[in-house]
């Protein structure tokens, strides 16, 4: 029995050690025949140019006074956010409303004088002439009516639309005339990016007509323009054109004043590509494992060139089109230290 259990005991040994190297090297030849690579292909893509640019608002507006009077109340201050509509300052109206209810009377008077000429004209009572006074003075009293109601609510000064106070000009109790500035504030809805373009660009933006905006400090958000104003002429001192590069309506968490980078096509251009997960970073040092003819990998410095919306980023120098390179360099770097221990 004893003899019988010992003999078992050294075949299940035997057939561990015995199958541990195949099995060692089976994996070893799975890893190495799964080291994806890719081949580095040129496609054409569109020929960028980046320019610095400043975030703008495109509404922006200062309101003055449109009737005299002292102000009694004051609803915003600068930084406030504001809704289109809402009331922002209110002067004294106690004139205005005046002259309102007076006019107001006037109007219902004339309506009510109309209407009874009108019935005897139809009786052959009156004359035509005097059908012809009560209606002229039907619309002027209602057109006086109509003004002093303006002039009323020329008291109450709203937001054109919505958007935040950037100056206030006025402080409760004093006395503002016509034409006195009140309030200063820009739109957040409408936002564009302002970029100062050399001539020699200027052909090729009129041309194409495209651009994006890209603001590093929202997370690098990058954004397809909505429509590009460009400056008919040069300025004489700097021989650069303004361009206005116009965002699509929407929150960005962007902000007027904000730096921006703005990315004009100037045309096609055929680049040579790889995927991003092939290129390593090593401090400035950018580099790529190339699989040669001999089926080795060597590692070999890049120079890197923009990154892609498609995953891949463009490389400038030290790769040619259809060389080999390992898309996940980590598995390469495994197989170059067997190749080095194998020699």
């Amino acid at each position: 029995m004893r003899l019988e259990r010992s003999f078992y005991f050294f075949m299940l040994l035997f057939s561990l050690v015995c199958l541990y190297p195949v099995s060692h090297a089976e994996q070893a030849n799975e890893e190495s025949s799964s080291l994806e690579t890719v081949a580095a292909e040129s496609i054409t893509v569109k020929h960028e140019r980046m320019l610095d640019g400043v975030i703008e608002a495109v509404k922006r507006a200062t309101l003055t006074a449109q009737t005299s009077g002292r102000v009694i109340e004051i609803n915003y201050d600068v930084d406030d956010y504001v809704k289109k509509g809402e009331v922002l300052l209110r002067f004294r109206d106690k004139e205005q409303k005046a002259r309102y209810d007076g006019a107001l009377a006037n109007a219902v008077q004339a309506e009510s004088e109309y209407a009874r000429t009108k019935d005897l004209h139809k009786k052959n009572l009156i004359s035509k002439s005097a059908m012809d006074k009560a209606e002229a003075n039907l619309i002027a009293t209602r057109a006086a009516r109509d003004q002093a109601m303006e002039n009323l609510e020329h008291t109450r000064v709203r937001a054109p639309y919505s958007g935040i106070v950037v100056q206030r000009h006025i402080e409760v109790g004093e006395t503002a005339v016509i034409g006195r500035k009140l309030f200063t504030g820009l739109s957040l809805e409408q936002l564009r990016a302002t970029v100062n373009v050399p001539e020699d660009m200027i052909n090729s933006i009129r041309k194409n007509k495209q651009a994006r905006i890209v603001v590093e400090r929202a997370g690098g958000l990058s954004v397809e323009a909505k429509s590009l104003t460009i400056s008919p002429y040069a300025d004489p001192a700097s021989h650069t054109f303004v361009v206005r590069v116009n965002l699509p309506e929407d929150d960005y968490q962007v902000y007027p004043g904000m730096f921006a980078k703005v990315g004009f096509v100037l045309g096609e251009e055929q680049q040579l590509v790889v995927p991003k997960s092939a290129v390593v970073y090593r401090s400035e040092v950018r580099a790529v494992y190339v699989l040669d003819e001999n089926d080795k990998f060597q590692f070999r410095h890049v120079r890197v060139g923009k990154p892609l919306d498609s995953g891949q980023v463009s490389i400038l120098a030290g790769l040619t089109k259809g060389e080999k390179v390992a898309v996940n360099p980590l598995q390469a770097v495994i197989k170059l230290k067997e190749q080095q221990g194998g020699e």
